[in-house]
């Protein structure tokens, strides 16, 4: 881990779906993962290996809430809200998806987060996926207590 930045290759999708299984660990609720990325980077394979993991059940049926905007798991480490805001035209309408009852509650994992501005946490944990080359490259930071819990991810 460089300063607070962690930067791994991702070298296919089970690759992704992977960091997203070994992140599930370190997450608890009112927790904030900000899945950063451009269309086809991988975010729904990251989210769906997460969320399979909390559940404890690998075969869980993960779709992507393109269309639903907010699917929500009940796991055993709590309530996980799945957004996806990328049909979002401001801000303002995250309130209608009861954002601020997950941030509370429980871990939210978001996908197309920039579409919150300033409704966003400082103290999330921000995950960007990048397509380099064949493989994909994800780069993890974060406020407060992001870089020790990233630390016990890296060096498990």
């Amino acid at each position: 881990m460089a300063g607070d930045i962690v930067s791994l290759s991702l070298p296919d999708a089970a690759a992704t779906e992977a960091l997203g299984r070994s992140l599930a660990p370190l997450l608890r609720p009112r927790d904030v993962i900000a899945l950063h990325g451009d269309l086809g980077a991988g975010k729904t394979t990251l989210a769906r290996g997460l969320i399979r993991e909390l559940a404890r059940d690998a075969a869980l049926a993960v779709p992507s809430p393109t269309f639903t905007l907010v699917e929500i798991y009940e796991t055993p480490a709590g309530p996980l809200w799945h957004f996806d805001l990328y049909r979002l035209n401001n801000p303002d309408e995250a309130w209608e998806l009861g954002i601020e009852q997950g941030f509370a509650e429980a871990i939210s994992l978001i996908e197309w987060p920039e579409r919150l501005g300033a409704l966003l946490p400082a103290t999330r944990l921000d995950l960007t996926l990048a397509i380099d080359g064949e493989a994909r490259r994800a780069t993890l930071s974060g406020g407060e207590a992001w870089p020790q819990r990233l630390a016990k991810m890296v060096t498990a």
